[in-house]
């Protein structure tokens, strides 16, 4: 894992109210990296994010398919974890998940400023 990759995720989520993990992944459903607070512990945000990957395939082929351009954003609110996805390009995605009453505009701004800089890195 890069340092460079932990420190990003850790600012993230411990700048947003209710961040509780944050991850770095590939569509594929492999991690590169991911970081979890201690309030959110009893999440596993890898877990969580392999699962979603699935899912966030479909939806990028749908979105395709109605020509709708490509898919940027994508949030899951469920009753215990809101879950923020940013695609940073073809292969990788940024994921933040916040407790439901977590502070998501300051988490979605913080994923779209926190993604040109994980983009580079990735390069």
């Amino acid at each position: 894992m890069c340092l460079v990759f932990r420190e990003a995720l850790k600012t993230m989520v411990d700048g947003t109210e209710g961040g509780v993990a944050g991850l770095l992944m590939g569509f594929d459903g492999i991690a590169v990296d991911s970081y979890t607070a201690e309030e959110g512990s009893e999440f596993d945000i890898a877990t969580v994010g392999m699962e979603f990957s699935v899912i966030l395939t479909q939806i990028r082929k749908a979105v395709e398919i109605l020509g709708a351009g490509t898919t940027q954003e994508i949030a899951i609110k469920s009753e215990k974890l809101t879950t923020i996805i940013y695609s940073i390009n073809n292969e990788y995605f940024l994921a933040l998940a916040l407790r439901p009453d977590g502070n998501y505009g300051k988490g979605r701004y913080l994923l779209r400023t926190t993604a040109p800089g994980l983009r580079r890195d990735l390069e």
